[in-house]
C-alpha cells in the first residue's frame, strides 16, 4: 500500500528517537513526515536525522492544526497518524493497514483497558464518550479519540475544514466519517507510557472535552440531542400545569407557558440544526486533491 505516516509533535525528541528508527526499519520506502508543532527542543534534528520529512510550524497551533499540516504535506493514498510520544507501537501501523485492506476508509487502533490509559480519569471520560458517541452512531465505538489511526487520504482531506486544532480532531473526524455513511473499523491495540510530560491540561483539557459531547452531537446529528432535551423541558412544562390546575384551579402559570415555549424553541433550534447539517455534508466531496 502506499501510504504515509504523519506524527504531529510538539516537544519529542526523546520519543522520536525511539520510534523513527523502528518505522524506518518496518516500513522502508513509506513516507514518514513528522510535523514540528513550535518545538523548542530538538524535535526537528531528531526527525531530520532519521531521514524524515519536517513540516515545521513557527509557533505551537495545537495538534489538530499539526495533523492538518501533515495530511496536506502528504503524498500517499492513505494516511497513518501516530503520537511520537512512545505510547503507539510501529509494529501496529501494520494491523491497521491490514484492516484498512478489508474495505474500511478509516481505522482507528482502541486502547484497551484502563491500563492503557494515563489515568482513572482519562479512562472513565473516554469510557464517557465512547458511550455516548455509540448512541449517537447506533455502532459500538471502542475508542473515540485515540490519535493513533489510519484513514484515506482524499476522504480525510474533505473533511479538514470540520477539524478544530486542538486535541479534539479524532473524535471530530470519526464522527464525521460515520455521518458521511464512510466505512469505520477499531483494531486493538496496547499503549505505552509516554516518553515526558504531556501536553494535556486535565482541567483546562476537561472542559474542552465536556464541550466535544455536545460538538460531536450537532455535528452527527443534532435532532438527536435537541429533541429528548426538548421532550424534557416542556413536559416539565405540562407536568407544572398539572400540579397548578390540582392546587389551584384552571390556570396557565408563567413558569408553565416558559417551560413549554422553552421546550418548542428547542426543538425548532434541533430541527434547523439537522438541516443545516445535512446540507454540510452534502457539500462534502471525495475529489479533494
Amino acid at each position: 500500500m502506499n501510504f504515509s505516516i504523519i506524527i504531529p509533535c510538539k516537544n519529542e525528541e526523546l520519543g522520536l528517537a525511539g520510534l523513527l528508527p523502528e518505522l524506518n526499519r518496518l516500513y522502508r520506502g513509506a513516507e514518514i513526515i513528522v510535523v514540528n508543532d513550535g518545538s523548542t527542543d530538538g524535535t526537528a534534528q531528531v526527525a531530520l536525522d532519521a531521514g524524515a520529512r519536517v513540516v515545521t510550524h513557527p509557533y505551537s497551533k495545537g495538534n489538530g492544526a499539526a495533523v492538518k499540516s501533515g495530511a496536506r504535506a502528504a503524498h500517499g493514498d492513505y494516511l497513518v497518524f501516530m503520537d511520537g510520544d512512545g505510547q503507539h507501537a510501529a509494529e501496529d501501523v501494520e494491523r491497521l493497514l491490514e484492516k484498512v485492506k478489508e474495505g474500511y476508509d478509516l481505522v482507528v487502533g482502541a486502547r484497551s483497558g484502563k491500563e492503557s490509559q494515563a489515568s482513572v480519569a482519562r479512562w472513565s471520560a473516554n469510557a464517557f464518550y465512547n458511550r455516548f458517541a455509540s448512541w449517537m452512531v447506533g455502532r459500538k465505538i471502542d475508542d473515540l479519540t485515540s490519535g493513533f489511526r489510519c484513514v484515506d487520504r482524499l476522504k480525510f482531506l474533505s473533511f479538514l475544514y470540520l477539524l478544530p486544532n486542538g486535541f479534539s480532531y479524532p473524535t471530530t473526524s470519526t464522527m464525521a466519517f460515520f455521518r458521511a455513511g464512510y466505512s469505520v473499523g477499531f483494531v486493538p491495540i496496547a499503549v505505552s507510557k509516554r516518553i515526558g510530560k504531556s501536553h494535556i491540561s486535565l482541567l483546562k483539557d476537561g472542559v474542552r472535552f465536556l464541550l466535544i459531547i455536545f460538538k460531536v452531537g450537532t455535528l452527527y446529528s443534532p435532532l438527536k440531542v435537541y429533541f429528548p432535551a426538548a421532550v424534557v423541558t416542556a413536559g416539565l412544562g405540562l407536568l407544572n400545569y398539572a400540579l397548578t390546575v390540582m392546587q389551584s384551579g384552571w390556570r396557565f402559570t408563567n413558569m408553565s407557558t416558559l417551560l413549554i415555549l422553552a421546550g418548542m424553541v428547542m426543538f425548532l433550534i434541533g430541527l434547523l440544526s439537522e438541516q443545516l447539517t445535512n446540507l454540510q455534508f452534502k457539500d462534502t466531496s471525495d475529489d479533494t486533491a
